[in-house]
């Protein structure tokens, strides 16, 4: 005798999972839970990222929290404390493992208000990543505009390595790129080989020498910056200056030791129409020189803030 009963089948996933609005004023926030992801943030009706829609998965990372690891990681093999491991490679053309493990997992909510959203996720100890490591992200509107906050603490029994960086597209407004100018507040730049990894640093110069507000008509960029410089606050910035008189101006705090900028250049849907503006706390390679690589100790925690205004 069949015995089956019918069920109500479940729902089908976002890409980007649950949707979390913010609201303060005339400024709108969207967060998804995949990636704990800015979705779309606007001023006054204004785009100051570019947004993308829920039914799609996060074109090139686009707001998307970074961790355990920014960037690339060559041949997704590191050594750590003198054990060998390896992560998936993830970037088959330049064989690396990019932007860590999280950037496309689904976040749990754990606070919510009409301005405020935290969400949480602790990073499963894989052979590749053998840590347990939670994260907790808080998106906030204020006066000030939308500030970012994320702890991450190492739950496990053994020292973990760590890094973070965020990835938001600027948005340009009704224009592109080539019609903005930009300015980093950094004085170094840092050389790459052909697969993007880095190779060194150097004083910035010519078309690396972002510190006034340069022009982008022409100018492809891929590229990051160490050397920050700081206001009084000891804030880092970036401005992306708009043909519609508005300037959407990203800082960060001293946790950021690196800026990472990209045009978009050859990317489906975002060639040339944002600017990804990208804190970090280490650069790509991390894992494996050891450079600003931050050594997360048992029950320790690591902090790090930034945020975005449009002016």
């Amino acid at each position: 005798m069949n015995t089956s009963t019918a069920t109500s089948r479940p729902p089908r996933a976002l890409p980007t999972g649950t949707q979390h609005t913010l609201t303060r004023g005339d400024a709108h926030a969207v967060v998804a839970s995949v990636g704990a992801s800015l979705r779309s943030y606007t001023v006054g009706g204004a785009d100051v990222v570019l947004p993308f829609a829920e039914t799609e998965s996060a074109p090139a990372f686009s707001g998307a929290v970074l961790a355990p690891w920014p960037n690339r990681l060559t041949d997704g093999e590191y050594t750590f404390d003198g054990t060998a491991y390896e992560v998936p490679v993830t970037e088959h053309a330049r064989r690396t493992a990019l932007h860590g493990l999280v950037a496309y997992v689904a976040f749990t909510t754990t606070e919510q208000t009409d301005d405020r959203v935290v969400l949480e996720h602790t990073i499963v100890p894989t052979p590749g990543y053998p840590w347990s490591v939670h994260l907790a992200v808080a998106y906030t509107l204020d006066d000030d505009g939308l500030r970012v906050e994320v702890t991450a603490t190492n739950v496990d029994e053994a020292a973990a390595p760590y890094g973070i960086g965020f990835h938001p597209w600027l948005s340009p407004g009704d224009a592109t790129v080539d019609a903005c100018t930009l300015q980093v507040d950094a004085d170094v730049h840092v050389t790459v080989d052909d697969r993007l990894l880095p190779t060194g640093t150097e004083p910035v110069s010519g078309r690396f020498d972002l510190r006034g507000a340069t022009p982008l008509d022409g100018v492809e960029l891929d590229d990051a910056w160490v050397g920050m410089t700081r206001d009084a606050d000891g804030l880092s910035w970036i401005r992306l200056a708009r043909p519609d008189g508005r300037t959407v101006a990203m800082w960060a705090d001293d946790s950021v030791v690196a800026w990472q900028v990209c045009t978009g250049d050859g990317i489906p849907r975002l060639d040339r129409r944002g600017v990804a503006a990208e804190p970090m706390t280490c650069v790509a390679d991390a894992f494996r020189t050891g450079t600003d690589l931050v050594r997360l100790e048992p029950g320790a925690s690591h902090r790090v803030t930034w945020g975005l205004r449009l002016l």
